[in-house]
């Protein structure tokens, strides 16, 4: 399939072909048809599979028609990293269009913003707390809203802005068209997902397990040999671009500062930074100015690099459906990636629950010459000793 089958005007057809699309991910392909017929859409996928295509392109479709001087689709995501790949993905393929788009988030000032709101914006894509603010204002009139996208629901859920969301909503008009896109389906998003989706069509693209084109392993290490068990994976493993993960601000920070004290090409990315400070440092790792890139779960939302060779959890996620996020980092676009967990006894738990929706052991690893001190590191789901593996070197 093609994107010339979805009958999109020539316009959208230009931007497709300067961002480099040639074909369709399966979400792109199931979505985008049902969303120009008009229907609400309660997609399913994993980060990275192509859902802000699946729907920005139609949004545009369908703004081509009608009035250019208001607000006609809203899009709400979890973080300002999100929100500006999203803005810049509407302005990329919306550039011959005409359609004015702006982008509206925290820890930057308000004046741009009111600007681009003034200059006649029909997208608004939104964190929900700065949006609330201009809300407030009455810097934006949302009453003209045609079509709302939700996407990330479920970490916007996790961040604790389902009652920012439900704020939102009282300030759209009832009759509209409603994209919901989120990776998982807790009960607070199946419920926030009933309540504002009108007989939608679902579109599930494989969520439970990590994309086929991602291998992971597990490294059981103690827990004050992790870092010199990174250290060691890093020099005899041949990467490309690496997204590092810590469970804590502080570790993001300190472990950066430590990598860039052995000379890797790295920058840090959590919540405590500058928004300037952060955006140097996704802008530094997309460009390739950095090779590596330590970081939060949260900060990490909006990261859309599809060249990343290596996922490692430094620490391990606390939940199934971080571990799928995080890896799904790799692999992306069809490409191949790996993505490594260094696990602690502690992490066993997890590691279950994993391998239980995975239907299927994840392989451990031990790295050859890696001094483990008294005892070798120990198969949590048998128990026994794992044989050294050797260090590749490619």
């Amino acid at each position: 399939m093609t994107f010339n089958e979805f009958s999109l005007d020539p316009r959208i057809q230009g931007g497709i072909k300067n961002a480099g699309y040639v074909t369709p991910t399966p979400i792109q392909e199931k979505a985008i048809p049902l969303v120009l017929q008009g229907l609400d859409i309660l997609g399913m996928a994993q980060t990275g599979t192509g859902k802000t295509a699946a729907f920005i392109l139609p949004i545009l479709q369908k703004l081509l028609n009608g009035p250019r001087n208001r607000v006609r689709a809203l899009i709400l995501a979890p973080t300002r990293e999100l929100a500006e790949q999203i803005y810049q993905a509407a302005v990329e393929l919306g550039g011959r269009t005409g359609i004015r788009s702006a982008s509206i988030y925290g820890g930057v000032s308000k004046n741009p913003q009111l600007t681009a709101i003034k200059r006649g914006a029909q997208i608004i894509v939104a964190c929900p707390g700065r949006l609330l603010d201009h809300l407030g204002e009455r810097a934006i009139d949302l009453s003209q809203v045609e079509m709302l996208v939700l996407d990330e629901a479920d970490r916007m859920c996790d961040m604790g802005f389902l009652p920012d969301i439900r704020r939102i909503l009282s300030y759209l008009p009832r009759k509209r068209q409603t994209l919901f896109f989120s990776a998982t389906m807790p009960k607070e998003i199946r419920s926030l997902a009933d309540s504002i989706l009108k007989n939608p069509q679902t579109v599930q693209i494989g969520i439970t397990a990590p994309a086929e084109t991602v291998s992971h392993a597990l490294y059981p290490v103690s827990g004050e040999l992790k870092k010199p068990l990174l250290f060691a994976i890093l020099e005899k493993t041949a990467t490309g671009r690496v997204l590092i993960f810590t469970r804590t601000k502080h570790r993001a920070k300190s472990l950066a500062a430590q990598l860039s004290q052995r000379n890797y090409r790295v920058a840090a990315l959590q919540g405590n930074m500058s928004q300037n400070r952060r955006q140097d440092s996704i802008n530094g790792f997309r460009s390739g100015k950095y090779d590596m890139l330590v970081a939060t779960d949260i900060a990490a939302r909006g990261i859309d690099v599809s060249e990343i060779t290596h996922v490692i959890n430094y620490d391990m996620p606390d939940t199934v459906d971080a571990y799928t996020h995080r890896i799904g980092r790799t692999g992306r676009a069809l490409l191949t990636g790996e993505a490594f967990t260094l696990v602690v006894k502690e992490d066993a738990p997890v590691v279950r629950d994993i391998e239980k929706v995975l239907g299927a052991p994840i392989e451990r690893r031990s790295l050859a010459d890696f001094d483990y001190g008294v005892s070798a590191p120990v198969a949590q789901s048998t128990g026994k000793r794992l044989a050294p593996r050797r260090g590749r070197r490619y």
